[in-house]
């Protein structure tokens, strides 16, 4: 079974943490990684930085732009990631837009992503009409999720359409705005919280997009399965490096 299949299983709230591949440093990543696990965390999304990106903030923009400066692609990751299953098992999640991916080779960049270990991909900017004609059945062939989007504007046919043909989990966009964190929830989210829980799709949901802290996660998780943390994670790796990552976590996770 894939590791975010089983890590769904689990009963409890999931905390997922996102990242960017080489900030602040280079070679941080493993180091992130090693830490992240002790620390509790649930799965790891690993951001593949890019020059372009469409819905991030600023926070993890500024940090996709330090670590393209710092030398990270995409054969650099693969480089950093080829033994981390020798000390990482929760599962990763390697999350980044479509083009690097392209440039890279669809199978080949697949492939590596099987033999490292990696469980499942987040492409925001792949339709899904195109994945599921020209590339769901190369992603099956090296058992790797493919994770949609939705946003309070999806359609309910639409929402049901990714669910169709989901694995694992659903990414639930907790608003139309960019990433970064935000200290709580409006009622428009709760009730878009509320309204997608009703829906009783096949698969869980994770939210992501503005969870900052320990009520924001509580929020997030009342009606879904997880929630995602990356700009605050990335705002603390700016202020404390690879150091106290452990803090962080266990301020999200002290009410749960």
């Amino acid at each position: 079974m894939n590791r975010i299949s089983h890590k769904l299983q689990e009963n409890k709230k999931l905390l997922s943490i996102y990242f960017t591949a080489g900030y602040p440093q280079l070679d941080d990543t493993k180091t992130i990684l090693e830490q992240l696990e002790k620390s509790g965390v649930d799965l790891v999304e690993i951001g593949l930085p890019f020059s372009d990106p469409l819905a991030d903030g600023p926070t993890i923009q500024a940090s996709s732009t330090q670590a393209l400066e710092n030398g990270m692609t995409t054969k650099k990751l693969f480089e950093q990631l080829e033994d981390i299953r020798k000390t990482v098992s929760i599962p990763l999640i390697i999350m980044g837009y479509f083009n690097p991916m392209l440039q890279y080779g669809i199978e080949k960049f697949c492939k590596k992503c099987a033999e490292i270990g990696i469980d499942g991909l987040i492409i925001p900017d792949l339709p899904l009409e195109v994945y599921t004609e020209e590339y769901q059945a190369i992603f099956q062939q090296y058992g790797l999720q493919n994770i949609f989007l939705i946003t309070p504007q999806t359609s309910e046919k639409r929402i049901r359409q990714i669910d169709e043909a989901s694995e694992g989990f659903i990414y639930m966009v907790s608003s139309a705005s960019i990433t970064g964190a935000k200290n709580s929830f409006g009622d428009a989210q709760q009730a878009y919280f509320e309204r997608i829980d009703q829906m009783k799709l096949q698969h869980p949901q994770i939210v992501g997009f503005g969870i900052s802290n320990a009520d924001t996660f509580d929020k997030a998780t009342q009606f879904a399965k997880g929630a995602i943390i990356g700009s605050a994670f990335i705002k603390h790796l700016t202020e404390n490096g690879t150091q106290n990552i452990h803090s962080f976590v266990d301020q999200i996770r002290k009410s749960n």
